[in-house]
C-alpha cells in the first residue's frame, strides 16, 4: 500500500454543472473496417443483420447508452458527397477514399443506412459536413433532405428514396480539421467560411440545429480565438452572435511521441508513464481553450466539443497501415477513465466528446473477427461510467494531493476521481494510474446522509492485458470490495493500475 492518501471533500448538497450525456459520444468514420466489415456487413451476409447493419454489435453497444454518433468523418467527411450515398444501392456511384488507403467504396452505406444505425443504437446523429471539397449549397441541401417536411425539392427526393417523414438531426459539424486534411486553411479564412456555412444550414420546422465549427488541433488556442472573434459581440448583453453554437478541438494520446507512437500491447514501463503524462495534458488543453472562450463568452453560451480523442498506436502487424487497426489494452481503458474525470471537471464549458472510433479503428469499443467480436477494456469503462450521463457533477475539493509520478521532467498525478449525482444516486469513479503501488482515496462526503452501495473494478495482472476472441474476459469488470465507510468518509483502497466505480444512495 502506498503511504500517500488522496483526500478530498465532496459537498453532496452543493451541485456543480450537469455532465452532458454527449460527453460519452462516439465516432464512426469511413476508415478501415469501421463501417464496412464493422457496423455494416451487407444484406447478403451470413452474419445476422438488419438492412446490412450487424445486429450483435448494435446489441452490445446499446448497453453503453451511446448518446450520439459522429459520421462520416474525420478526414473522409471532406471528400464525401452525400448524394452519392442515397437511392438504390446498385445505382450509387463508387468513390476513392484518398485519405485512408485509396480503397474504392461503393457507397452502399450512406445517409439512410446511417440514420437506421442511429435509430437502432438509440443515438442522436452528429453529421460532419463537407467544407473541404464541397459547397455551401451541398451542405444546405443535406440539412433540408434530412430535416424538412412538406413539399420542397429535397423533401421530395427523400420521399422518393423511401423515407416519408423527416428525421431529427440536431448536431452538424461545419468541416473537420480544416487546418489540415479538411483544407489546410488559415484560421481567419475558415472563421469566415464557418459563418457562411452556418448561415445556410437552416432550421426546418421544429428541428433546431446545433452547429459545431471545426476547431483546433491540440493546444492551438489562436485557432479558437479566431473563431470566437468572428462571432463576438463585445459589449453586447446578449453575448456572441448565434451563428454557430460550438467550436471543437481534437487531441490524441500516444507515447513516447506522435512520430513514434509505440505498440498497443507491447510497451515498457517508461512508455506507460509517458502515455499517462500525455493523457493528463487534455486537462490543461481544455482549460486553455476555455480561458480563450471566456474572454469573448463569459456566460459559456458557446460550447466546446472534443469530437476526436483517444489513444493512437502503431497499427497491428500484418494489417493495412492505412486502416488504423490497433488492439486495446488495460492501458487504453485507464486513459479513457482519466479522460472522463477530466471531462466531468470541465462540464461547464465542455458539452460533447467523441472517442475515436467505435469499431475496429484506433481506441475502439468493439473489434471484429469474422462472425466473432471482442469487447475491449475501453468498452467496459464506458459501461461502468454510463450513470454519469446527464448527472450533476459533484466537484472534488482536494485537500491532500494524490501521489505524483515523474517522466521526462514532467510530473503527473497517479490518482484521479470524479463524482456525480442523479435521482438520489451518487456514482464515484476512481483511477489509480500507478503501475506498482496501490492507493488510498478518502472522500469526506458532506451535506447529506448516504448509504454505501455496490462497487465494481476493472484491472488485470498487467497493463498490457487485452481481450481476444480466444479470451474474451482477460480484462472485464468484477465486484469490488475495497470501499468502506469510515464515519462520514468513503475510504477506497484502489489496487495498482485499476479503475473502480462505487455507488452511493443519498437521502433526499
Amino acid at each position: 500500500m502506498s503511504n500517500t492518501t488522496m483526500k478530498a471533500v465532496v459537498n453532496l448538497d452543493v451541485p456543480g454543472p450537469t455532465i452532458s450525456r454527449h460527453l460519452y459520444g462516439h465516432f464512426a468514420e469511413h476508415l478501415g473496417r469501421c463501417i464496412y466489415d464493422g457496423f455494416y456487413v451487407g444484406e447478403g451476409s451470413a452474419v445476422p443483420n438488419v438492412g446490412g447493419i450487424r445486429t450483435d454489435i448494435v446489441d452490445a453497444l446499446r448497453a453503453l447508452d451511446i448518446p450520439n454518433l459522429r459520421w462520416p468523418g474525420g478526414c473522409f467527411a471532406d471528400e464525401y458527397h452525400w448524394r452519392d450515398g442515397i437511392g438504390p444501392k446498385e445505382s450509387r456511384p463508387s468513390m476513392v477514399n484518398t485519405h485512408w488507403g485509396n480503397v474504392v467504396e461503393n457507397n452502399h452505406f450512406g445517409t439512410h443506412e446511417f440514420m437506421d444505425l442511429c435509430e437502432m443504437l438509440g443515438a442522436e446523429p452528429y453529421i460532419s459536413g463537407n467544407v473541404g471539397s464541397g459547397t455551401v449549397q451541398e451542405m444546405s441541401e443535406w440539412v433540408e433532405y434530412l430535416t424538412r417536411s412538406g413539399d420542397s425539392p429535397m423533401s421530395r427526393l427523400r420521399r422518393e428514396n423511401g423515407r416519408e417523414e423527416p428525421w431529427k438531426v440536431k448536431f452538424w459539424g461545419i468541416g473537420n480539421e480544416t487546418w489540415g486534411c479538411g483544407g489546410n486553411m488559415r484560421a481567419e479564412y475558415f472563421a469566415d467560411l464557418a459563418r457562411q456555412y452556418a448561415t445556410y444550414c437552416k432550421n426546418h420546422g421544429d428541428n433546431t440545429l446545433y452547429r459545431v465549427a471545426s476547431g483546433a488541433r491540440d493546444d492551438d488556442y489562436s485557432w479558437t480565438e479566431a473563431l470566437m472573434k468572428s462571432i463576438s459581440c463585445l459589449g453586447c448583453s446578449q453575448g456572441p452572435r448565434n451563428i454557430y453554437q460550438a467550436t471543437s478541438f481534437h487531441y490524441y494520446t500516444s507515447a513516447p511521441a506522435w512520430e513514434n507512437k509505440g505498440r498497443a500491447t507491447s510497451f515498457s514501463d517508461d512508455e506507460y508513464d509517458q502515455t499517462m503524462a500525455n493523457a493528463w495534458r487534455i486537462d490543461e488543453i481544455i482549460a486553455g481553450h476555455s480561458r480563450v472562450m471566456d474572454c469573448y463568452d463569459p456566460q459559456a453560451r458557446i460550447g466546446l466539443v472534443c469530437d476526436e480523442w483517444g489513444t493512437w498506436w502503431k497499427t497491428e502487424e500484418g494489417t493495412n497501415p492505412s486502416f488504423l487497426f490497433q488492439q486495446n489494452a488495460l492501458r487504453d481503458a485507464l486513459v479513457a477513465s482519466l479522460h472522463f474525470d477530466i471531462f466531468h471537471k470541465h462540464a461547464r464549458r465542455l458539452v460533447m466528446a467523441n472517442i475515436a472510433q467505435t469499431v475496429n479503428v484506433l481506441q475502439a469499443m468493439v473489434l471484429t473477427d469474422g462472425e466473432r467480436f471482442v469487447l475491449t477494456p475501453t468498452y467496459h469503462v464506458f459501461e461502468m461510467n454510463k450513470d454519469h450521463q446527464d448527472a450533476v457533477n459533484l466537484p472534488l475539493h482536494v485537500t491532500h494531493d494524490s501521489p505524483r509520478r515523474a517522466v521526462d521532467g514532467r510530473e503527473f498525478e497517479s490518482v484521479s476521481a470524479s463524482a456525480s449525482v442523479k435521482d438520489g444516486r451518487v456514482l464515484v469513479s476512481m483511477t489509480n494510474l500507478d503501475l506498482h503501488d496501490d492507493a488510498r482515496i478518502r472522500l469526506d462526503l458532506r451535506g447529506a446522509g448516504w448509504t454505501l452501495g455496490e462497487g465494481r473494478i476493472l484491472t488485470a495482472s498487467s497493463v498490457q492485458a487485452h481481450n481476444t476472441v480466444d479470451d474474451l474476459s482477460a480484462v472485464a469488470p468484477e465486484k469490488f470490495d475495497g470501499a468502506q465507510r469510515d464515519g462520514e468518509s468513503l475510504v477506497v483502497d484502489l489496487p495498482a493500475h485499476s479503475f473502480a466505480t462505487v455507488q452511493l444512495s443519498v437521502e433526499q
